[in-house]
């Protein structure tokens, strides 16, 4: 038998919305390599106020998605509710884990969202409202640097610990999909992964970096943003094709190797995408 990565460390996954998530494929391999898991989801929590029938029904539905791709693809493993929109279900979160005497190795950053995007179709950046504009920004970017801090604040996430998040090209140049309101947000998430490498790394040895992956149709985000054309023009711009799920799900855990020096790195998982003009 082959040597393991891990040695029962435990990483919080969040990002789950059915079985072919990216973050699915990080979790299993983080299993497989003799780690850990806990994973969120999107679901009805104590600090949603007035919600409608609708928005009710929606997050009741996601939340139970979750929990049956949870149960496929890993088995019995914690679950809990998160959102990333409410400063609150993050604390919560983070007590739920302290009082349960979980201890954290770091974890995956794998969520987004942009309600400026409907049936593929990408909304002018001229017409994003500012609502539409920071309520992408707080999820997609700056719930990393809320999820650390409450993390930390209940002593969850360990010294030494390794934070990793998911981005792509478009925080960096227009790409062959016309992403505009969360490809700036995916540029502020890279600069929060870089500003926080350096203060988690003096603090306490944290690593923090960030990766860039493949156009992916695979999960429900993946085809909700991208048509079958986009994946076929990177796959043959990239010298090697487009990257698979293994692909990234393997430098996830070789990111989160303990002991690991990688810190406020911008990778790329994209069969050589960035290099082409």
């Amino acid at each position: 038998m082959k040597n393991q990565i891990f040695n029962g460390e435990t990483y919080l996954i969040t990002g789950i919305a059915d079985t072919q998530s990216l973050a699915m494929y990080v979790a299993r391999e983080i299993v497989a390599q003799g780690g850990k898991v806990v994973c969120t989801g999107l679901g009805v929590s104590p600090f949603h106020r007035q919600l409608s029938e609708k928005a009710t029904a929606f997050l009741q539905k996601n939340y139970q998605d979750f929990q049956e791709a949870v149960s496929v693809g890993l088995g019995e493993v914690p679950t809990a509710v998160l959102d990333a929109s409410l400063d609150e279900s993050i604390e919560a979160f983070a007590r739920s884990m302290a009082d349960q005497g979980i201890k954290l190795h770091g974890f995956l950053h794998a969520i987004a969202m942009d309600k400026t995007i409907r049936q593929k179709e990408v909304k002018p950046l001229l017409d994003v409202s500012p609502d539409e504009f920071c309520d992408t920004m707080g999820v997609s970017a700056y719930s990393l640097i809320r999820i650390a801090h409450y993390l930390m604040k209940y002593d969850v996430l360990q010294p030494g610990s390794s934070i990793c998040s998911l981005s792509y090209i478009a925080a960096a140049k227009v790409t062959f999909h016309p992403y505009r309101n969360i490809s700036i947000a995916k540029a502020a998430l890279e600069r929060i992964t870089i500003e926080l490498a350096d203060e988690l790394g003096r603090k306490n040895g944290t690593r923090v970096n960030a990766i860039r992956f493949s156009p992916y149709m695979g999960s429900k985000a993946g085809t909700a943003t991208l048509r079958e054309s986009d994946l076929e023009i990177s796959g043959e711009v990239s010298p090697l094709g487009n990257a698979s799920p293994e692909d990234l799900a393997h430098e996830v855990v070789h990111l989160f190797r303990p002991g690991s020096r990688i810190t406020g790195e911008i990778r790329h998982v994209d069969g050589g995408y960035n290099i082409m003009g």
